[in-house]
């Protein structure tokens, strides 16, 4: 069978993705990247905002109208949260809630009556990063959240916590280097909540995988911003792991993160900083930032705005409040008008854009190893490579029109601002 998986929303489930597609293949399944070729197709649904569950529900029916013969498989946040419309919708076969994730392929497989003798085999993993066009691998070492912050959704549908085991992030991770991958991110729900139900903790398994690993480049995806302990900001001054932290604020204002029942403070959130820039001024920090929660004053917009100004992100993900079902924050008083929240989100847009400029332009004249990936474009008769610094920023650099430098890591000098990357000169 032709197995086509697609995702909405977080970096989580684009981790899952990777391991259904594994366990597809270990079954003797074949991954596509065509929907329109597929036999079966499962969709990992995403619910965080109002819209995201739209989008979820578009791409359902986008998906059974170009191929109303695929089997379709839903699973995902939207799927968990409102189960009967998911299972409702035109072409829905299955519906996999979050709960039952981990045995999703097995569910797909046996629910559809598609476990008959497979016609081709693979061993586990070994071509579903590369099948997917992907070098670096997100690996799922976490699930759940024991928090309840006011306009999260995201708890109510991924449910208590739950870590895996340190020896199977081990082996996931040591299985993927000797597929060819050079680079893996950690993703979690609370991914700094990681051992609270096993004795141990995030700082903990970095620096197992640190000593029982050769993955050359070990980065971090989202992380709240509390729990940190001595020893997690010691892991640092191992160069395997990418000076890179994104950090939800969500709010410069302390008063807007009462309400929202955040668990730092904006003098917490300075230190943490702080302390990581003041071992290395090239350490990037990035952000999301909620634009017009209820209340949010013209006061505390203002200290919100200037807060992070001072802090200086070198990106921020910005979203504007919406109401979603379910969450305390949605019954709060004082909702803001929609033109107003467009306004700060303007003005925010714009202080973000400039200071990602600024941290670009500290970053020129120095160098760094990059890992280039596979995405190329034209640039004269020759081509422009991409890649990613250790601190996440995108460089390109110019090589031959036959030339390749994908899945390879070398030195190279930022040398010149471009749009969207900057330019650099390999070193010798």
């Amino acid at each position: 069978m032709k197995v086509h998986l697609k995702t909405l929303g977080c970096r989580l489930n684009e981790a899952e993705l990777e391991t259904w597609a594994q366990a597809f293949q270990k079954s003797g399944h074949q991954v596509t990247r065509h929907a329109e070729d597929a036999h079966i197709v499962v969709i990992n649904s995403c619910a965080v905002t109002q819209d995201a569950a739209r989008k979820s529900r578009h791409l359902i029916r986008r998906i059974h109208r170009d191929n109303p013969q695929a089997k379709l498989v839903v699973s995902g946040c939207y799927a968990t949260l409102n189960e009967d419309e998911a299972a409702s919708l035109l072409g829905v076969d299955l519906v996999v809630s979050n709960r039952d994730k981990n045995q999703l392929v097995e569910k797909t497989l046996a629910g559809l009556d598609m476990a008959a003798m497979p016609t081709m085999s693979t061993e586990p993993g070994e071509t579903s990063l590369f099948t997917r066009g992907r070098q670096r691998a997100f690996v799922k070492v976490q699930d759940g959240c024991r928090y309840r912050c006011t306009f999260c959704i995201v708890t109510v549908a991924r449910g208590e916590e739950n870590s895996r085991p340190v020896a199977d992030v081990i082996d996931e991770i040591n299985a993927l280097h000797q597929q060819g991958i050079n680079e893996v991110i950690l993703t979690g729900v609370h991914l700094g909540g990681y051992g609270s139900d096993l004795g141990n903790n995030l700082a903990e398994l970095v620096q197992t995988i640190l000593d029982q690993t050769d993955i050359p480049r070990l980065r971090l995806g989202s992380l709240e911003p509390w729990e940190f302990s001595d020893a997690f900001f010691t892991l640092f001054e191992n160069t395997r792991l990418m000076p890179h932290l994104h950090l939800p604020l969500q709010s410069g204002s302390d008063a807007v993160l009462r309400r929202m029942a955040r668990r730092c403070k904006t003098e917490e959130f300075a230190a943490i900083v702080q302390r990581v820039r003041s071992h290395n001024p090239h350490f990037n920090i990035t952000t999301d930032i909620i634009v017009g929660f209820p209340g949010e004053t013209e006061q505390e917009w203002q200290d919100s705005y200037q807060f992070i100004k001072d802090i200086g992100f070198g990106h921020i993900h910005i979203f504007t409040y919406s109401q979603r079902e379910g969450t305390k924050a949605a019954s709060l008083p004082h909702q803001l008008n929609n033109e107003l929240k467009k306004q700060r989100s303007r003005q925010l847009h714009g202080l973000a854009e400039d200071m990602k400029q600024q941290f670009y332009r500290a970053n020129l004249g120095y160098t760094f190893p990059v890992l280039w990936e596979a995405y190329t474009e034209p640039y004269g008769e020759q081509k422009l490579a991409f890649g990613y610094t250790p601190n996440y920023l995108r460089v390109a650099c110019v090589i031959g029109a036959n030339a390749s430098l994908e899945n390879q890591t070398s030195h190279a000098r930022l040398t010149t601002l471009r749009e969207n990357c900057i330019l650099s000169e390999l070193i010798p």
